[in-house]
């Protein structure tokens, strides 16, 4: 027999309104929507245009981390899966579906993995770069999910090498940052962490959608070689399978 949900007296996987979805993750009606509109809750509309979910996904997001937040920082969260209607940095045309992906992987905000931390010191150690990130990009922040070589946990997505390196599969290379006009007056280029050697490779979901990036940073001009550059590519698709793994 299948077990019943303490509040609600229905079956483990029952379908939920907004109303109910917001209730068992402790959030308001209004963010409980955002997260849906946004992916972060999958969802679907009923054909009289309500959105309904399965408390199978509220317990998924719940164990992401995200449920259970208060509400402003819930609220705040689910704003930076939507598509910003201007903005100073580049786009992809699907953004909204990545950002979209994103939310639904939980992985912003969430605790460090070990994996993911090795591969990150693996892509500092193989290139020589002093600095290695695991960047994912919000519609508002670029926030680390593993990093070495610098203190900060995340910048602003405006100020984010990493939104013109998602633009392509192949990712970005700058060999000085001083000498290009996009980032020459970049405050990460002009203050902390001075950067300016920058490599970044898309990393993935299994749905090919462009999270963020594996990328390897240093304050001096430099150039990777052909191999350095193949073992940047690899580690990524190693972050990539286990993001897909993970999903």
């Amino acid at each position: 027999m299948t077990a019943a949900h303490p509040h609600l007296a229905a079956p483990i996987d029952a379908i939920l309104t907004t109303r109910q979805a917001a209730h068992e993750l402790g959030v308001s009606i209004s963010t409980a929507q955002l997260w849906m509109e946004s992916g972060a809750l999958a969802s679907w509309k009923t054909p009289g245009g309500h959105r309904r979910c399965r408390l199978s996904e509220v317990a998924r997001l719940q164990s992401s981390g995200q449920g259970g937040a208060t509400a402003p920082r819930a609220e705040t969260l689910a704003q930076e899966f939507i598509k910003p209607l201007t903005a100073t940095y580049p786009m992809l045309e699907s953004e909204q579906l990545r950002l979209k992906a994103l939310a639904a992987s939980g992985l912003i905000d969430s605790p460090p993995d070990p994996l993911f931390d090795r591969l990150t010191w693996l892509a500092s150690r193989m290139t020589g770069c002093p600095m290695a990130l695991m960047s994912l990009l919000t519609s508002e922040r670029q926030w680390f999910k593993s990093r070495v070589g610098l203190e900060a946990a995340q910048t602003p997505r405006d100020a984010a090498f990493c939104s013109h390196a998602i633009l392509s599969p192949e990712g970005m290379v700058i060999e000085d940052a001083w000498a290009d006009e996009r980032f020459a007056r970049n405050p990460l280029v002009l203050s902390e962490p001075y950067i300016r050697f920058y490599a970044g490779i898309p990393v993935t979901d299994r749905q090919s959608n462009r999270l963020g990036t594996l990328c390897v940073l240093d304050a001096v001009p430099r150039q990777l070689t052909d191999d350095q550059h193949r073992a940047l590519k690899e580690l990524a698709a190693l972050v990539s399978d286990e993001i897909s793994r993970a999903k």
